[in-house]
């Protein structure tokens, strides 16, 4: 078994979690790699051991490794997503930030979790991800998102004109601060705070919501994740911002936008005690409640 480890920046309270981690690793004898940013910032305070090798990018990770652990938050999971892509490499989340709604193993669950995965004991939740094209190209290679395409204003200034078409057909000119294309994983995270609906992982489905949308009566409209969704945006400013989960480009009134379901899916490794109804339950405390 070969696991390859991304991470950031841990803080001194997270990093004391790490330790047990890699002694596991050499209990157990599994080979291990690590992206190469986050072992130059850990070997200075953990002993990560021998470690197999180092990767960079996708195409030194590309057939290196039978599972990723993304150590962080919700954050660095989106970000590795840009190392998997379409390899088909399970991801597990170790979540060491706050609400973790991707990275569902917790600080005191890593070594069981660990144990699980060696022993098989787990299930690989497959995620759908949207696709972005453009004018000019402007992501690159990098044109896909797990959550979600955010269209914002690029400051402070008014609000902005978006006009979306739904296969072709027309579905509102939204003025608003901005635009959010959310896939069913994304529909738990910016979506969700700007009012959206909760998604099933599983639904084949995108949602389109409007932030702070100056007309009350607009809605989130949830449609078939076959449909093809064009937006063009106007408004008194000549800038405004993309962003496909972290990543951001400026846009223009000529910039075309065009979305759909991308090619390929992301297989989440989830223990399987672990499912999505618990997770909402727990992250979004349905569950305080004194009559439950």
């Amino acid at each position: 078994m070969r696991i390859a480890l991304y991470g950031k920046t841990p803080n001194r309270d997270e990093i004391i979690y790490l330790q047990p981690l890699f002694d596991k690793f050499r209990q157990y004898g599994i080979k291990y790699l690590m992206y190469q940013p986050f072992f130059e910032l850990l070997r200075q305070s953990v002993d990560v051991g021998d470690v197999s090798g180092l990767f960079s990018n996708k195409d030194t990770l590309k057939g290196k490794a039978d599972f990723l652990f993304s150590i962080g938050g919700d954050g660095t999971l989106l970000d590795t997503i840009t190392l998997v892509r379409d390899s088909g490499i399970p991801v597990m989340g170790i979540n060491l930030g706050r609400m973790g709604f991707l990275s569902s193993i917790s600080k005191n669950d890593i070594l069981p979790a660990i144990d699980c995965v060696i022993n098989g004991n787990y299930i690989l939740d497959s995620r759908a991800l949207l696709s972005l094209e453009t004018t000019g190209n402007i992501f690159g290679n990098l044109n896909f998102a797990l959550n979600e395409l955010t269209i914002n204003k690029k400051d402070t200034s008014s609000m902005i004109l978006i006009h979306v078409y739904v296969d072709g057909k027309f579905l509102h000119s939204y003025w608003a601060d901005g635009l959010i294309i959310a896939t069913p994983t994304g529909s738990t995270a910016y979506s969700l705070s700007c009012n959206g609906p909760i998604i099933a992982p599983n639904a084949e489905n995108f949602v389109i919501t409007p932030i702070a949308t100056h007309n009350l009566t607009v809605r989130p409209v949830v449609i078939p994740d076959k449909s093809v969704i064009s937006i063009r945006v106007e408004g008194r400013e000549n800038e405004y911002l993309a962003s496909l989960d972290s990543r951001s480009v400026v846009i223009y009134p000529e910039t075309q936008l065009v979305v759909s379901k991308a090619g390929f899916r992301i297989n989440l490794l989830q223990m399987k005690d672990q499912y999505f109804f618990r997770t909402i339950r727990e992250k979004l405390s349905w569950g305080q409640d004194i009559r439950n």
